[in-house]
């Protein structure tokens, strides 16, 4: 018996936005353009999600002044780490861990517009 995949349709709706926004603009721009284009393609295809979201984080049960900021959370359970690098390596991995952690979402992605021939991206589980 195969395990479902959690959130799959989920995942591959943002996915499929983040093919899309990295199809039409290509390599080579910051950031910051690519969690916008991600905020207009996920409305073009009907993905409810939140960019830049505070979350607050605690130590010891008591609230930190320093807020971790999503890039983007897609139907209000997936987290996605936006990243602009030659690489994805186990640091941003360990920091999509750390980001699941702190918000206690299940549901991880890492996306990767660097300089590819195409998309890079890593889904994970906590």
């Amino acid at each position: 018996m195969q395990e479902e995949l959690v959130y799959k349709d989920e995942v591959f709706a943002i996915v499929g936005a983040a093919m899309d926004v990295y199809n039409t603009l290509g390599a080579g721009f910051l950031e910051a353009v690519y969690e916008e284009a991600m905020g207009i393609e996920s409305e073009l295809r009907g993905i409810p999600y939140v960019l830049e979201k505070e979350i607050p984080l605690y130590y010891k049960d008591r609230l930190l002044k320093k807020k971790y900021k999503a890039d983007y959370i897609g139907f209000d359970k997936v987290l996605v780490e936006l990243k602009c690098i030659p690489m994805l390596t186990s640091t941003e991995e360990a920091q999509l861990l750390h980001y699941l952690k702190a918000t206690k979402i299940k549901v991880g992605l890492l996306i990767n517009f660097g300089p590819h021939a195409r998309l890079e991206w890593k889904r994970y589980i906590v």
